[in-house]
């Protein structure tokens, strides 16, 4: 059977839980992918299935068509991509390699990449996603697009493998926008969630029973299908880390501060998620919140069920 990448080049930068999936999709859509890590051990389990590495991360601008960055902070993204040894002062020949930028991160940033990639030549998309580590496994991501059309429509393909909902939201920065209404609306949606399943325990209901009920009708979320289920066996490993919830429900607060918006659910999100952090659950998954919010009612932590 065809591979729809067959002949493609791609480097990859970012092997995270999500990163990790993204990359290995590509790779068995048929493209051909290296990726950077700092450590080659980072990228051991990628390089097992015939994934090239580099340590340069500047030599991806020459031998892949497009490369895309999966990183953690604003502050990486703007060091890979502006820095001394960033990607976008690498940029030389009148071909340069399409940048996609999926990392969630500040849209002003976003904006400023896009244009100092524009005066060297080349385009850049900032794409975050959304769909936590399932989305990103079984290539179901919701991918939110900034940047030019042109950039796009190369784009797509590599985005056809990596999510089933993808749309371009316009001019840079409005990818790094909408993942900021993405993270608004998730934020309070987590509170009710977890406080919905400690209403269930305390009530003496069996919370599985309570979901099948809930689940399918106006309550119904992709939280509620995907996290609680995760609650009740006990297990919050991360499918997206506490602590970069927090990062984005930053950037989200700050963007709304320039857009005049007072947004009070989102701002208490925040505060929680920086509970649930002090905890030691920084590295845990965002459902994790469940555990911060049965402390503060005095019940146990161990789960639903």
């Amino acid at each position: 059977m065809e591979k729809p990448l067959e002949g493609r080049t791609v480097g990859w930068i970012g092997t995270g839980v999500m990163g990790q999936s993204m990359a290995g999709r590509l790779h068995a859509a048929g493209a051909r992918v290296t990726v950077h890590t700092r450590t080659p051990e980072k990228a051991a389990a990628l390089r097992a299935f015939g994934i090239g590495w580099t340590d340069d991360p500047r030599t991806l601008l020459s031998d892949a068509e497009v490369v895309f960055t999966m990183l953690g902070y604003p502050s990486d993204v703007e060091e890979v991509y502006l820095g001394a040894r960033g990607l976008v002062p690498a940029l030389e020949g009148d071909s340069p390699p399409l940048l996609v930028d999926m990392t969630t991160s500040s849209p002003a940033l976003a904006a400023r990449i896009a244009l100092a990639a524009f005066d060297r030549g080349a385009l850049l998309l900032d794409a975050p996603v959304s769909g936590g580590d399932v989305g990103a496994r079984d290539g179901l991501l919701s991918i939110m697009v900034g940047g030019d059309l042109e950039g796009f429509d190369r784009a797509r393909p590599f985005f056809e493998v990596l999510g089933k909902t993808i749309v371009r939201q316009g001019p840079p920065g409005c990818g790094q926008h909408t993942k900021m209404v993405n993270q608004t609306l998730i934020a309070t949606n987590m509170i009710g969630m977890c406080e919905g399943l400690l209403y269930a325990r305390k009530a003496g209901l069996d919370p599985e029973g309570v979901l099948a009920s809930v689940g399918g009708g106006a309550a119904g979320s992709w939280s509620v299908a995907n996290l609680a289920p995760r609650i009740l066996r006990g297990d919050f490993d991360p499918g997206f880390y506490v602590e970069h919830f927090i990062k984005d429900l930053g950037i989200a607060l700050e963007e709304a501060h320039n857009l005049g918006l007072e947004l009070p659910g989102l701002a208490l999100a925040k505060q929680l998620y920086e509970v649930v952090s002090a905890q030691g659950h920084g590295r845990s998954g965002t459902q994790a919140l469940y555990l911060a919010l049965a402390t503060l009612s005095g019940e146990s932590a161990s789960g639903a069920s």
